[in-house]
């Protein structure tokens, strides 16, 4: 399989896969030509890859669940130890985005929103005293 063929059933990008190919992620084989042929097996990691990183997963965890994708001797528990892990960075992430949104909301309701030079918002982020 040629690399757009690759990039059609995987949905990624020719440059993202080619990327992957140079971190290791992927081992092409190449033709005489010089040119890559991705095999069943190259697919595949790059699917998975690919659901990894929409669910969240940066490159470095997805090389790691790619690894445990890759080990039948894995344990499963070592798998969910990593996921917990990302689901704590995740609700972390979501307290500060709830914590900004709720700053924002008050900015809004503070500012008249007309056509004087006042404004509360600006105010508020000028003010070096408020945290």
């Amino acid at each position: 399989m040629n690399i757009s063929e690759v990039a059609r059933l995987t949905g990624l990008t020719s440059k993202t896969i080619r990327y992957y190919e140079t971190l290791g992620l992927i081992d092409p084989d190449r033709a005489a030509n010089g040119y890559r042929t991705y095999g069943s097996e190259d697919v595949e990691a790059l699917q998975f890859l690919q659901r990894a990183r929409a669910t969240g997963f940066g490159l470095d965890e997805s090389r790691q669940l790619l690894g445990l994708y890759r080990e039948p001797q894995r344990h499963s528990a070592h798998v969910r130890e990593l996921v917990q892990h990302k689901l704590e960075q995740v609700n972390e992430q979501i307290n500060h985005l709830q914590a900004m949104a709720q700053t924002l909301q008050g900015m809004v309701k503070a500012c008249r929103g007309d056509d004087a030079p006042d404004c509360a918002i600006i105010d508020r982020l000028a003010d070096s005293e408020r945290k």
